[in-house]
């Protein structure tokens, strides 16, 4: 769990020591933007801009229910992030497991794409496709 958070508190971390600099050098609103923009990729890049993760056996049993793609994913990914951003409110259709925080979908992942952890890696009807476009993603989610 805490390894999820590593990155964006960093961010957040090293845009406040940005922002402190600006602001004693007399830049104040270099310091609010710069600080802004730093707060925005903290949040980006954390577990927060996902819908809420099951674990690999709760979602392949609402999935193999419902019919609906599981979604492996971890945070600090950008291409989960460009999945997530462009399937918009259709997210929360699927059904996300954040391979950090379940070793069993890890596992899942490893399987699908030859021993890595490539995410995001989306499963269909028990096919996995490793980093899938995120219209293919969108016409599974509208079935």
């Amino acid at each position: 769990m805490t390894r999820a958070w590593i990155l964006p508190v960093l961010l957040l971390l090293c845009g406040s020591l940005v922002a402190a600099g600006r602001a004693a050098g007399g830049s104040p609103g270099a310091a609010v933007a710069l600080l802004l923009l730093f707060v925005l990729l903290a949040a980006a890049t954390s577990p927060l801009v996902f819908p809420r993760s099951t674990g690999a056996a709760e979602a392949r049993r609402r999935a193999e229910a419902d019919g609906r793609p599981i979604v492996y994913w971890r945070p600090g990914c950008v291409f989960c992030l460009r999945l997530r951003l462009r399937l918009g409110v259709r997210a929360r259709r699927a059904h996300w497991v954040d391979i950090w925080r379940d070793p069993e979908a890890a596992a899942v992942v490893r399987a699908a794409t030859g021993g890595d952890e490539t995410v995001p890696t989306v499963v269909v009807a028990g096919r996995a496709h490793v980093n899938p476009a995120p219209a293919w993603v969108r016409e599974q989610l509208a079935r």
